[in-house]
Formats: structure tokens, C-alpha cells, sequence
């Protein structure tokens, strides 16, 4: 199940899971950085690197209630091999990882 896998990968680094958004969100420091949720894996990316996430295969940016969400991707849940997992789940980890705690 990719909530364990997730939960597996995050807790140790301080990371809570929240029922939250329709699904599980993964909080560092009260701040969201991924959420799981019938559509997929929602990760924070940042502004800064939407590109670089969009040029990647298997994501597209987040749309919620018909606007795009800059700084967010969902990722197809059949895309995420554990390496996968872990570069997209470090990736956001770094970005939220930068942001003031709430």
C-alpha cells in the first residue's frame, strides 16, 4: 500500500500523516508536503521548480477547483517504484523543508 511505503520513508524524518484534503497529508513542521488521495500523490515542488518537475515523466501540475496550483504535481501512484518514490518524496521534503514552521 503507498500510504505505508510513504509512512515508512517519512516518519523517521519527522514527518505526521493527517487525514486531510480528501485523503492522507504528510506534514513536516505543519507544513504539507505531499498528499495522498484517489487522484494520486500530490508533492510540493516549490514554484521555482515546476518546470523542472513538469519535464519529468509520470506527473502533471495539480488543479484544484479549475486552477492550477503552482509549486504542486500529482503523480500516477503506478509511476512510483521505490526510487521513484524516494526522489519525488526527497525532493519535496527539501522545498518544505524551507518554509517557517506553523
Amino acid at each position: 500500500m503507498l500510504a505505508d511505503r510513504i509512512k515508512v520513508r517519512l516518519e523517521p524524518e519527522g514527518v505526521t500523516a493527517k487525514k486531510m484534503f480528501g485523503g492522507i497529508t504528510f506534514l513536516l513542521q505543519g507544513n504539507a508536503l505531499a498528499n495522498l488521495y484517489e487522484d494520486g500523490l500530490m508533492v510540493r515542488v516549490g514554484p521555482d521548480g515546476m518546470d523542472e518537475a513538469l519535464a519529468r515523466p509520470g506527473n502533471e501540475q495539480l488543479v484544484f477547483r479549475g486552477k492550477e496550483q503552482s509549486g504542486w504535481v500529482v503523480l500516477a501512484e503506478e509511476a512510483l517504484d521505490d526510487d521513484v518514490l524516494d526522489d519525488w518524496l526527497k525532493w519535496a521534503m527539501e522545498v518544505t523543508a524551507e518554509l517557517p514552521p506553523k
